[in-house]
């Protein structure tokens, strides 16, 4: 990857629906180079897809809970499950394995504090091998990106 390629990540991290002439014009390329190099970045995966950022207040995800998940054992057995487990959720935005006093970080997004109940009591704390889970919520976000600084 060069800076070109760079500066087209970076353009269609800020705007993923400009058009291959509006990249192009904004990086100092034509058109076909930009689109092959974009062409070429999505086969190499670096761009694996193109989504929609959605404000989560305009949908009723009013709160984001981040959780420390430890299991009870370092099991393989056990970890797979969990990992199973959790890509069944789909209110778990997001799914670490971490170093540290814990094994998983999860991100939740949900309505309100009774959906984050409902969920940790019927969805979350049923997982086999779950030895604790502790739980912070936002209060504010200072920073809320996705984009990589290339």
């Amino acid at each position: 990857m060069d800076v070109t390629d760079r500066k087209i990540l970076m353009q269609l991290q800020q705007n993923a629906k400009q058009n291959t002439k509006e990249i192009a014009t904004k990086i100092g390329l034509s058109v076909t180079p930009t689109y092959e190099r974009i062409k070429k970045l999505e086969q190499q995966e670096i761009i694996k897809s193109y989504v929609a950022l959605v404000d989560r207040s305009k949908i009723g995800k009013e709160l984001i809970a981040y959780c420390q998940v430890t299991l009870s054992k370092q099991q393989k057995k056990l970890a797979d499950n969990f990992k199973r487990e959790i890509l069944l959720l789909p209110d778990i935005m997001e799914c670490h394995q971490v170093s540290g006093n814990f094994d998983y970080l999860l991100k939740i997004a949900v309505n309100d504090i009774s959906s984050f109940h409902s969920f940790i009591n019927e969805k979350l704390s049923i997982i086999d091998g779950i030895s604790t889970i502790h739980s912070s919520f936002v209060l504010d976000s200072v920073k809320d990106t996705s984009a990589f600084n290339l």
